[in-house]
């Protein structure tokens, strides 16, 4: 019985053995068949039709996503790279990882032919990343530095069920795009943009960033604490509010105006609010601009989740003439062409149709002679919030001294407080005081010193008065340092 069940085996393996040399044999003849007496050209037709015939008794879908469609880049392509560097499971056999020179973090992908699985909304999606050698073609891409050299074509390949497409197009694609802009934002190093003004009539270049590396938050700021608060829930509701900005008929923007005598913080609050919201810095000088159209450009050329900067506004543009022709010139032939920037074409700027051109953006505007403005730049809408950068009071330089000093009370600081409520001291004066010594004795009297010596200069001032008149500008609610008494205006909240 054991012997006939032996032999009845060894037959079975014989004939499995016979049947894979036979499908050998065959498939040895037609690749023969095919290298000999089909011509290459017709290779690659071949194998995909043979490829499509098993396909069709597969329950799988495949999705190709090109780096590129056309000469424009794929956002799809791009988020899945971003999103995939986070899925690398342990199995993974090979990463790249990159450090650009200008970023602060490691970038971690998959290297080409790895395979990563995904789980979302309990069913199984395989990635691979594909590169596909090609023939150098040599074609500019401007938005490719190195598309002149490129003799490859890169895509991801997602493959799933085929019940699963729908979920895949509506939900689980749109998911990566999410999470990859998250991911970006959080991960991105904070730069500031100057125009590149050699390059003004390239879309993908009138910007020319730079590492923004300023250490100063809102709790190394100078500033009363309860404008501080109001500032940093302003930002905080406006960065939360897409979807309602977009109900009331909105450009999700938001202006803020910066005024005060110099020295008393404008920058460093602007470089807190960009740490804060982790948004880059477009500084724009408009002194150099040569016509309202370079405004738009430059606007459509900035990227959302920033913060658009003029800094002295008053002395950048003449706003006090206010016609919209000032700049022109008539040429011999009878024609005029406009060679500066109008007020008018600033306020389209920053309120006409043209702002609507990109979303979660503030435009900050500082000047020292908050007088000299057009009121026409000053209404909600345009200048949202007004900020008065004040001089020191005692609460900013009890902030300063612990910043600079390292101590939070000293003898001096009762006599200190006193003088600097009659003196018109700014914070920056205050911190270059405090850093002259390396004893904080020395550093405080050092700035009794100073104070007494401004208290001396604004009496000899007073003794020649000069009538300021500024207008009254009406905003929205006044908040002040000193609380309801107090007669300067510091923060104006718009609706």
């Amino acid at each position: 019985m054991s012997s006939s069940s032996a032999e009845s085996k060894m037959a079975l393996a014989k004939t499995v053995l016979s049947t894979i040399g036979s499908v050998a044999a065959t498939a040895m003849l037609v690749r023969t068949i095919v290298h000999d007496y089909i011509p290459p050209e017709l290779h690659e037709y071949l194998f995909f039709g043979l490829k499509n015939m098993f396909i069709k008794f597969s329950n799988q879908i495949t999705m190709v996503i090109d780096e590129f469609d056309g000469l424009v880049n794929n956002e799809i392509y791009e988020a899945a790279a971003i999103y995939l560097g986070n899925k690398l499971s342990p199995n993974i056999r090979r990463l790249k990882i990159s450090k650009p020179a200008k970023e602060n973090n490691f970038n971690i992908t998959m290297e080409r032919n790895e395979e990563v699985t995904d789980v979302y909304n309990g069913q199984t999606f395989k990635w691979i990343w594909l590169c596909r050698q090609t023939q150098a073609k040599h074609f500019y891409n401007h938005r490719d530095m190195n598309s002149t050299l490129k003799s490859e074509i890169r895509s991801f390949e997602l493959t799933f069920h085929k019940k699963n497409k729908d979920l895949v197009i509506n939900s689980y694609l749109p998911y990566i795009m999410k999470e990859a802009k998250l991911q970006k934002h959080e991960n991105k190093t904070i730069k500031i943009h100057t125009v590149d003004y050699e390059n003004m009539y390239n879309l993908h270049d009138m910007w020319k960033p730079v590492n923004l590396d300023h250490p100063a938050t809102f709790g190394t700021i100078a500033m009363e604490e309860d404008q501080k608060d109001t500032i940093l829930k302003d930002l905080e509701r406006f960065v939360k509010r897409k979807d309602y900005y977009r109900k009331v008929g909105k450009a999700w923007k938001r202006g803020y105006l910066l005024f005060g005598p110099p020295g008393t913080g404008k920058s460093s609050l602007i470089a807190a609010m960009a740490n804060y919201l982790n948004f880059d810095i477009y500084d724009l000088e408009l002194t150099v601009l040569m016509r309202n159209s370079d405004l738009k450009k430059l606007l459509v050329a900035t990227a959302n989740k920033s913060i658009l900067v003029v800094e002295d506004i008053d002395c950048t543009i003449d706003l006090q003439d206010n016609l919209a022709n000032r700049a022109a010139f008539v040429h011999s032939n009878g024609y005029q062409q406009e060679n500066k920037v109008t007020l008018s074409g600033l306020l389209n700027f920053i309120d006409g149709l043209w702002s609507s051109c990109g979303d979660e953006r503030i435009i900050i505007f500082t000047t020292n002679h908050i007088e000299k403005l057009d009121p026409a730049l000053l209404r909600p809408g345009r200048m949202d919030v007004h900020i008065h950068m004040a001089y020191c009071t005692p609460c900013g330089f009890k902030l300063l001294a612990a910043n600079y000093l390292g101590i939070k009370d000293h003898k001096l600081f009762k006599e200190i407080e006193e003088l600097i409520d009659t003196a018109n001291v700014t914070p920056a004066e205050v911190a270059e005081q405090l850093l002259k010594e390396d004893e904080a004795e020395d550093s405080l009297k050092g700035l009794i010193n100073f104070i007494h010596k401004k208290i001396k200069e604004k009496e000899e001032a007073e003794a020649n008065p000069k009538k300021v008149e500024i207008p009254q500008v009406e905003v929205g609610m006044t908040m002040g340092q000193g609380g309801a008494d107090e007669n300067i205006p510091t923060c104006l909240l718009g609706t």
